[in-house]
């Protein structure tokens, strides 16, 4: 009787044993990947699961977002200029059989393609376009990556973005001289344009006061005044009157020089 008493006790404890050991939890950011003899079963949803101790085995996978910093490369872009970059990944798992059975090591895997990806895509790029147009370089870059996991991988790209690009001294310098000569051809551009609207409203005021000689007068008495007030030098006015017949005295000679008629 005694030895059939410790026989079930040795039965239960053996078998809640296995019962424990056959408790697996799948987090709420996790997908359980369940093989029996190391053939895949199914995927278990997050909570409590229970497997065949021995016989299964449950791979959790995370799903959440992964932050991957690609370390700096130095590439050669399309127009033989030498730069180093730098690039961050975002990733997440959407189909976590494949991210198990299909890869060994989905992080690692992802983060050469996107750096392998990062140095063709600058290589085929011109500099102005990686400094100018980096929001075309990070899509192009996505698309790549995200083309070349997601279907066989189970890996979906979500963002992909170059974070800084390191130029060599002599091309700042270069880049700095260029800047600097475009700003001075636009004050140029500026400064003849307003030569230009100077010199468009100066020949309508005179056609203005060709036609109307008070205008001139007027003139001619306002610049008076402007020169008095400086009180640096000696005025004698001369009406215009006297100025007119003077000028009417004069006439050209063949030489292009002007004399005094009778």
């Amino acid at each position: 009787m005694t030895m059939a008493i410790v026989w079930v006790v040795v039965a239960v404890v053996v078998v809640l044993a296995w019962f424990v050991l056959g408790i697996r939890v799948v987090r709420q950011w996790e997908g359980g990947v369940l093989l029996r003899f190391g053939r895949f079963v199914g995927v278990r949803k997050p909570g409590l699961n229970l497997i065949v101790p021995i016989v299964d085995r449950l791979v959790n996978v995370d799903t959440r977002v992964i932050t991957t910093i690609l370390e700096p490369q130095e590439v050669i872009t399309k127009d033989n200029v030498t730069i180093k970059v730098d690039a961050v990944v975002y990733f997440k798992v959407v189909d976590p059989e494949k991210a198990v059975i299909s890869v060994a090591d989905f992080v690692s895997a992802t983060t050469q393609i996107a750096l392998t990806t990062l140095r063709s895509v600058l290589g085929q790029s011109e500099l102005d376009e990686v400094l100018a147009h980096r929001d075309r370089i990070n899509q192009r870059l996505r698309e790549i990556i995200d083309g070349q996991t997601e279907e066989p991988w189970g890996v979906r790209v979500t963002v992909a973005e170059v974070k800084d690009v390191l130029l060599p001294e002599n091309m700042q310098r270069a880049m700095a001289r260029q800047a600097e000569a475009e700003r001075e051809k636009r004050a140029k551009i500026v400064h003849a344009e307003g030569e230009r609207l100077a010199a468009t409203t100066l020949a309508e005021a005179a056609t203005i006061m060709a036609k109307e000689p008070v205008t001139l007068q007027l003139r001619y008495l306002q610049s008076m005044v402007e020169m008095a007030g400086e009180r640096n030098s000696t005025i004698i006015p001369i009406p215009l009157d006297i100025a007119g017949a003077l000028r009417g005295l004069m006439e050209p000679r063949g030489d292009g020089k002007q004399v005094l008629t009778k």
